[in-house]
């Protein structure tokens, strides 16, 4: 798996470390990221001397912030659709992929670790989802998984209010497995990858299927909204303000809504 150029694969023994190499852009998920992403997914999932995988990010400030859309190409599909098949198949391969959040996890981030089996954060971690603040949405995997894992109450503060939570927060509220110091999550994480490795690799995969299989229409819901904004309300205005007011760390204008 060495022809990738946004993320780093390599395989100890029968665990595989997946690195989004992407740091200096927060470690974001571009359309080559994902499709990276998708393939190596693809290759773990046949290669019978892999039996867990870590997805991290790569540095100590990001674990991944999202997804960055390609300015200098036109908005279309593929560019959109690729982070359900990431989920998809993280969701669904029969063998754990745990995550290892070394720094802040936010919208496509925090839902990508939350799609994990398992997630290992280092103490300086930190989760957030920002989508009402950028126009943007998850209503499959981000929502109906996130519920499961804190809560419905707990799920929808975290998507109204878009308030960041510490990693003792998370720990607090079910989000993550357990806390390391800074620069040790990945290395946790890999113990506990190879920990599980040992375990039957026929339990493991029916147990992974059994806790999926109660949600399998997520992925026909998730799907239907990533369509629905891309062709409905990714090009307003309202997304474009809201999307230009975050990055610039200014609050909104309503009134160029419907300007």
């Amino acid at each position: 798996m060495s022809d990738y150029t946004d993320i780093l694969a390599e395989a100890s023994g029968p665990v595989l470390t997946l690195t989004i190499n992407r740091p200096d852009a927060g470690n974001k998920l571009r359309a080559r990221t994902l499709l990276e992403l998708k393939d190596a997914l693809q290759r773990f999932r046949t290669d019978p001397g892999l039996r867990a995988a870590v997805l991290t990010g790569a540095g100590e400030k990001f674990f991944c912030i999202g997804g960055e859309h390609d300015e200098s190409t036109s908005l279309d599909y593929s560019q959109v659709l690729p982070i359900i098949d990431v989920y998809e198949a993280i969701d669904t391969i029969a063998k754990p992929v745990i995550a290892a959040v070394n720094g802040y996890a936010v919208g496509g981030g925090n839902v990508l670790h939350n799609v994990c089996d398992l997630t290992i954060a280092a103490e300086n971690a930190i989760f957030r989802q920002v989508g009402p603040m950028v126009g943007s949405f998850d209503a499959g995997y981000g929502t109906w998984y996130l519920e499961d894992t804190i809560g419905r109450k707990r799920a929808k503060e975290m998507w109204y209010l878009n308030r960041k939570y510490t990693a003792a927060q998370a720990l607090e509220r079910g989000l993550v497995n357990e806390v390391v110091p800074a620069g040790e999550a990945v290395k946790r994480a890999q113990e506990v990858a190879a920990e599980i490795a040992t375990r039957s690799p026929m339990a493991i995969g029916g147990l992974k299927a059994a806790f999926s299989a109660r949600h399998n229409g997520v992925i026909g819901q998730a799907r239907m909204a990533h369509d629905q904004q891309l062709t409905l309300y990714l090009a307003t205005r309202e997304a474009h303000e809201l999307s230009d007011a975050f990055g610039a760390k200014r609050t909104p204008d309503p009134e160029k809504f419907w300007s």
